[in-house]
């Protein structure tokens, strides 16, 4: 325990600061002070008209960040044509969010050069406002509007000047950063055509009015991922409510493969301990980075009412807009504001991963009204095999009655030929040991006889490739399954296939 504690400190003191600090902006009423401090810096106009502001604007040249950029003055004509501002391509602001070191964080060169490799002919900015940013945080909250308009300042100016389109302007902001994008949007003159918010920050945001943080208003396309909405003593560092056209919420949004503790102790042991807070909070950042390099992998997220919907395998539509690309590729719908959508992704690059839905018919056997069964599947395709994969049933399994899966791999096994079913005995998992114990306990005054249950089919369908399949089993006089015993599925002779319609989005 005297590791966890050493590893918990970094992230539970500064959410403890948070709330303190939150607390003590609170007046009578319950509603958040605006109070900036006197000492920080403002902009100031010369007379020549220039804005001399903290918030700088550097146009990236060279796929090394550690090379200095060229910076665009607002006013100033002459830099537009030092650094080849290209008015007729796409112009991308990448828009950082509250640091306390007052430097880029390292994710800032990643995605930067991910910009550059994917949209080489695009104007790539990075806007720095680290002299704002690395105040205490409800200063750095209560600075996002005035950031915000100077963006805006300077959009309108290109605009003027270049004649800009602003239907051709992507913000990228990350956490704080995803709100000093939607005052920009809100404030130009005009409709900027995107803003993608990297998991937005939660403190003094969540719950608060439309115009007061990002919201879809803001861009003709808002598109948000939220990776990091775990609350802790009433505080979630990302926003936990949709505030987007889309919001995906990979994994839930809570816990990220890879960012578990166990996965951050070798970093931690080594002195790295922001790596266990900022995990999941920059695994927006990192999905993001990764949707524009591997383009041919695309991850795909899929509408739903919640996660526990989505985790029993129930919402794999892509019917009418109900699926997107996450990311980059992310693509505008018919404007429906707040469409919540799900995924489950790999720990690492590149994070898609394919989705199955499948359908069990579960029939209840000899000894079987209090059988808890704890299955795992393996599936084997035309290209490789899964590893064998529990089925994650949030209740337990319905008998005599339909039950609906997610089954999530990692790889592209190809088409899918045959599954096996296996009812896991009392060694093979402590979900097993557990309901074993259960079903030994309420068998006592009953029977010791084995439970046996009888599953037929199979329906299965692939939420990337939307079709449908049925699987039989192999033998169809032996379809019953029971503690540490194993079924096996292959495609029905009359087995049916549905053809996905094309999709638009791809």
């Amino acid at each position: 325990m005297k590791e966890m504690s050493v590893v918990f400190s970094p992230l539970w003191i500064t959410l403890c600061c948070v709330v303190t600090v939150l607390t003590s902006e609170r007046g009578a009423d319950g509603v958040f002070k605006e109070r900036i401090a006197e000492s920080l810096p403002t902009p100031e106009s010369d007379n020549s008209g220039k804005l001399h502001s903290p918030v700088k604007y550097n146009m990236r040249k060279s796929l090394d960040l550690d090379e200095d950029g060229c910076y665009l003055e607002f006013g100033n004509k002459e830099c537009l044509l030092e650094c080849s501002f290209n008015a007729t391509a796409k112009t991308i602001l990448v828009i950082h969010g509250w640091t306390m070191s007052g430097m880029f964080e390292s994710w800032m060169k990643q995605l930067v050069r991910a910009l550059q490799v994917r949209e080489p002919e695009a104007n790539v900015i990075v806007v720095d406002w680290l002299a704002f940013a690395q105040q205490l945080y409800p200063d750095a909250v209560n600075l996002t509007k005035q950031v915000g308009k100077n963006i805006a300042t300077m959009l309108d100016w290109l605009k003027e000047e270049e004649q800009l389109p602003l239907n051709q302007v992507h913000m990228i902001g990350y956490s704080l950063g995803a709100h000093v994008a939607g005052y920009a949007g809100s404030f130009v003159n005009g409709t900027v055509g995107r803003i993608t918010g990297l998991d937005p920050a939660g403190p003094m945001f969540e719950g608060v009015d439309s115009d007061r943080r990002l919201s879809p208003d803001d861009a003709d396309f808002v598109d948000v991922l939220h990776t990091y909405t775990r609350e802790a003593l009433g505080v979630s560092i990302g926003i936990q409510q949709p505030i987007g056209d889309i919001d995906i919420y990979p994994n839930g949004g809570d816990v990220q493969p890879g960012c578990r503790l166990s996965d951050v102790l070798s970093t931690a042991a080594a002195g790295n301990f922001m790596d266990v807070m900022k995990c999941e909070h920059e695994r927006a950042v990192h999905l993001f980075v990764d949707s524009l390099l591997n383009k041919d992998h695309l991850s795909f997220a899929y509408q739903c009412t919640g996660p526990e919907r989505f985790n029993k395998g129930i919402c794999l539509s892509c019917r009418k807009n109900r699926c997107n690309n996450l990311g980059y590729g992310a693509k505008r719908t018919r404007k429906r504001r707040n469409s919540k959508m799900y995924l489950k992704t790999r720990a690492d690059m590149p994070f898609g991963g394919y989705h199955y839905q499948m359908k069990m018919h579960v029939f209840n056997r000899k000894q079987a009204d209090n059988a808890d069964p704890t299955f795992s599947v393996k599936l084997y395709g035309a290209h490789s095999d899964t590893k064998d994969l529990s089925v994650d049933v949030p209740d337990q399994i319905g008998l005599n009655m339909t039950n609906t899966f997610l089954i999530f791999t990692e790889e592209d096994i190809g088409e899918l030929l045959k599954i096996r079913l296996l009812w896991e005995g009392i060694t093979e998992s402590w979900m097993s040991v557990w309901k074993k114990m259960k079903s030994t306990f309420w068998s006592w005054s009953t029977s010791t006889t084995e439970p046996v249950l009888k599953v037929r089919r199979i329906r299965v369908k692939n939420g990337e490739t939307q079709k449908k399949f049925t699987f039989c089993a192999e033998d169809p006089s032996s379809t019953e399954i029971s503690p540490g015993k194993e079924l096996w599925f292959v495609k029905c002779r009359d087995g049916w296939e549905v053809k996905p319609r094309k999709r638009l989005y791809l």
